[in-house]
């Protein structure tokens, strides 16, 4: 795409650098293993990539906990070996957004060295720092996502600093103007060096009650205590603050001042989301484009998807952008997280439904590495398990690992070509069937699916920019229509294992678009108008002559 608006209904296929391509041999994927495989992804047929943080780290959250923002970790190489995938991914015509965390940072960083050693440096309320309670416990009640107090004791300050996450990641303090100033300059520094925009980390974070009050008690529904104590609070001051606006503001700003740059904020699953998507991309002062990891958190059924056209279609008139994503290296990979009601097995048709779902929704579009490839999650041992999280919460919660497990790339090489070395994680076997080399060798695999999806939606106008509405259609259908200078798409999905048959008036003078999943979707006519008949797992994608009244379902039959 291009044009300063390119960001608008674009693709994106996010890296995850240490797991995408190894270069040396050590185990660890790196920039110039991303130099290396590049032009496999531009020929996807995406418009940009988004790559996930390689800035000096101590590695505690695998790259989160930065303690460096303008210096490449060396496990990953070099500020020279960044430039070279910037260059080339530009002359393959694709765009680079880079993660700018801005909500915390590693404790080794020299900012909070600083901030810790005196009260009176020039960094000292960079973090959010707070004396104990009477009694010495910390300042208020509020939790960490990684579990327990979301407050750490520092003897040398005499008070405790915030973090949301790790206590090695203190958590900094955005209200204070030195604070934000030296975050843009972060984001300066690589807008200058030529990136694209950024995706902004958990910015449900960025902002806080400054007067530290106690988040009110939620108990569960059941009675019972979870594992993860954090969603024992309704979290109404330690995040989702109003101030994030003005922060977002700023960010704005800075990146106006480089036309054709985009930002991407990261929304939590808290309640409400879809309305923070809306309300943080509304406008000249917001951010482009916002996903939330609430779709990610639930299941698949019938009133789920409905949700997420509704959420999709708020607001057509040109407020807000969202990006969808169904998989991402925080959570459990589509492929295994969601199963259709009903089904007793797997069935492969699921994900290409899946894909083109996706990439049906009003919004932009986040494709995570692996995700063409319908990667399941990989099952991982304790012994083979390395994020924190993951540690903490083993075994009723498994952690991240499994949606991070290396791209596999050819299936006969050692580690499916993704490394000469031991990789971090393990290549799960399963994988290797799935392996890109196999892959482009089978022009029915999903892989190839992808890539005619994609090319598909460049075709269409209205699957890239256009207006949502959704159709009422009853289970286990769900249906929109999209509309943009003239052209009108209606899409329809059958959620079910079972064949289905829809009569609409419109679908009479429709024309169908190429079938480019294989899930052979027809239209058949009668006397009062067009027929649906959709198989398992169907999808059906259609062209009307007109973008008049809401389509309207005269008949549904199941078989």
């Amino acid at each position: 795409m291009t044009g300063a608006e390119w960001w608008r209904g674009a693709v994106l296929y996010q890296i995850y650098p240490r797991s995408f391509a190894d270069s040396n041999g050590d185990g660890i994927g790196d920039l110039k293993g991303i130099e290396a495989r590049l032009e496999y992804v531009a020929g996807l047929g995406v418009d940009a990539i988004w790559i996930c943080p390689f800035y000096a780290s101590p590695g505690k959250d695998f790259g989160y906990d930065i303690s460096d923002h303008v210096a490449i970790d060396p496990q990953f190489g070099s500020l020279e070996d960044f430039d070279r995938v910037l260059a080339k991914a530009h002359r393959l015509g694709l765009r680079v957004l880079l993660d700018l965390v801005g909500g915390h940072t590693s404790d080794r960083h020299p900012w909070f060295q600083r901030s810790r050693m005196s009260r009176d440096s020039v960094e000292a309320d960079w973090y959010v720092w707070a004396d104990p309670s009477p009694d010495g416990t910390p300042p208020n009640n509020w939790l960490s996502v990684f579990g327990g107090p979301a407050w750490k004791w520092d003897p040398l300050r005499r008070q405790y600093y915030l973090h949301h996450f790790l206590d090695s990641q203190p958590s900094l303090n955005l209200a204070s103007p030195g604070a934000l100033d030296a975050m843009l300059e972060v984001g300066e520094f690589w807008l200058k060096r030529g990136v694209d925009g950024f995706r902004l980390d958990a910015i449900d974070f960025l902002a806080h009650d400054p007067a530290l009050r106690n988040n009110p008690a939620r108990p569960t529904a059941d009675g019972r205590t979870p594992a993860k104590l954090f969603g024992l609070q309704s979290h109404d001051h330690d995040m989702m603050h109003p101030d994030t606006l003005a922060i977002l503001g700023r960010i704005r700003a800075l990146t106006d001042r480089y036309p054709g740059t985009a930002t991407l904020g990261e929304i939590s699953s808290q309640d409400g989301a879809f309305d923070r998507i809306r309300r943080y991309t509304s406008g000249e002062g917001r951010l482009h484009m916002a996903y939330t990891l609430r779709p990610l958190r639930g299941g698949f059924d019938h009133a789920t998807v409905e949700g997420l056209i509704d959420a999709a279609s708020a607001d057509t008139a040109g407020e807000g952008w969202p990006c969808w994503s169904f998989s991402n290296h925080d959570v459990e990979r589509a492929a295994s997280r969601w199963k259709p009601v009903g089904a007793k097995e797997r069935d492969p048709r699921f994900l290409r439904l899946l894909a083109m779902l996706l990439l049906s929704l009003r919004g932009s579009v986040c494709l995570y590495q692996g995700e063409e490839l319908g990667l399941p999650e990989a099952e991982l041992a304790l012994e083979d398990i390395r994020d924190p999280f993951g540690l903490t919460y083993w075994p009723e919660f498994r952690g991240r690992d499994g949606s991070r497990t290396p791209m596999p790339w050819e299936a006969a090489m050692p580690n499916a070509g993704f490394s000469a070395g031991k990789p971090w994680l393990p290549v799960p076997e399963a994988h290797r069937a799935l392996a890109v080399d196999r892959q482009e060798a089978d022009a029915g695999s999903l892989l190839q699916m992808w890539r005619r999806a994609l090319g598909l939606r460049r075709a269409c106008p209205a699957l890239v920019r256009g207006t949502q509405r959704r159709l009422d259609l009853p289970a286990p259908l769900v249906g929109l229509v999209r509309d943009y200078a003239g052209q009108s798409v209606l899409a329809v999905f059958n959620l079910s294992a079972e064949p289905v048959r829809l009569k609409l008036h419109e679908l009479s003078g429709a024309t169908p678009l190429p079938d480019v999943a294989g899930l052979g979707a027809r239209i058949g006519m009668e006397d009062a108008g067009g027929i649906a008949m959709l198989p398992p797992f169907g999808a059906l994608l259609a062209q009307l002559d007109t973008a008049q009244a809401p389509v309207r379902p005269l008949e549904l039959q199941h078989g």
